[in-house]
């Protein structure tokens, strides 16, 4: 009998300093979402970034982030991990921690509903209802393997945020547009983007931002045009349907779908942009097709 008391103290005692001193927050959600862990990446960030008293940290995947949110005098600290549970759903567990009251927060969570529970729960549904809608505004559908043709190009070279490449696009526009049309270049085909770096910790990229035309040895010079050519490579493809801002929505899932494939990739994609937003038209009728070259 002595045996079994003391046991169960050691259990109570162990449990104590456990949820008191060791773990490491005080409070947990989890919510099931309809799309794949780059979006909730992307989504997180972008929520973080339109408020003033919030900050990422440097990741150190990108399935686990940490966010450090001011309210008031309070920090929380926001500890996100993301869990890919089928081919368009995942799971997202969100650790809170309160890093000045974390002791008295334990202490009221068994045996109330806290301002700290109220203020977390109402800001993760925010979030959730941002992630929802933006989840309604494009669609991404993965081809499988296909053949990506070469092309050559005139080209600008530009570095970026990955939400800053449509605005990079759009500032280049009147100069590869104008240049090429003022010289009677003749155009191949779509506009082209071609990543040939892609930071994903810092979501920053490099890339060339290319019009297809024909060959020709009378090509205007520019000191900001570049000429090359865009090899032929087999790929896997995915179509993208929605604002141009968000097409590495794309560049995600098919990282994800080589991953799961055991398919190895450059991890480096192109973009070939099929319709022109100035049409006016629904910005799910935009169509993108999304290349993600294998590795030779």
């Amino acid at each position: 009998m002595k045996k079994f008391f003391y046991a169960l103290v050691f259990i109570l005692l162990g449990t104590v300093i456990w949820y008191f001193f060791i773990k490491s927050h005080d409070y947990q959600v989890s919510m099931n979402v309809n799309t794949f862990p780059g979006t909730i990446n992307q989504s997180i960030k972008s929520w973080s970034n339109s408020m003033d008293y919030s900050e990422m940290t440097e990741p150190s995947d990108p399935l686990n982030l940490t966010q450090k949110l001011q309210f008031g005098d309070s920090t929380h600290i926001y500890s996100w991990k993301i869990i890919p549970e089928t081919d368009s759903t995942s799971r997202i567990k969100v650790y809170v921690r309160d890093t000045d009251n974390s002791f008295k927060n334990k202490l009221n969570i068994p045996f109330a509903d806290t301002d700290f529970e109220k203020r977390t729960r109402k800001s993760l549904l925010d979030f959730l209802s941002i992630l929802k809608a933006h989840i309604g505004d494009f669609k991404v559908k993965i081809i499988g393997q296909e053949e990506l043709k070469s092309k050559f190009c005139a080209c600008t070279n530009l570095s970026t945020s990955q939400v800053a490449k449509a605005a990079g696009m759009i500032k280049d526009y009147p100069l590869l547009d104008g240049i090429l049309a003022r010289n009677n270049v003749t155009l191949n085909g779509r506009p082209v983007i071609e990543i040939t770096e892609w930071d994903r910790n810092k979501d920053s990229i490099t890339f060339n931002f290319c019009y297809p035309i024909e060959k020709s040895d009378l090509l205007p010079q520019h000191k900001e045009i570049t000429y090359k050519n865009i090899p032929g490579r087999n790929a896997l493809k995915a179509i993208y349907n929605g604002n141009y801002i968000t097409s590495d929505r794309a560049w995600y899932a098919l990282l994800d779908y080589a991953a799961k494939n055991g398919i190895a990739v450059t991890g480096l994609p192109i973009e070939i942009f099929n319709n022109n937003p100035n049409m006016g038209t629904n910005e799910l009728e935009w169509e993108t097709e999304v290349f993600m070259p294998l590795k030779e």
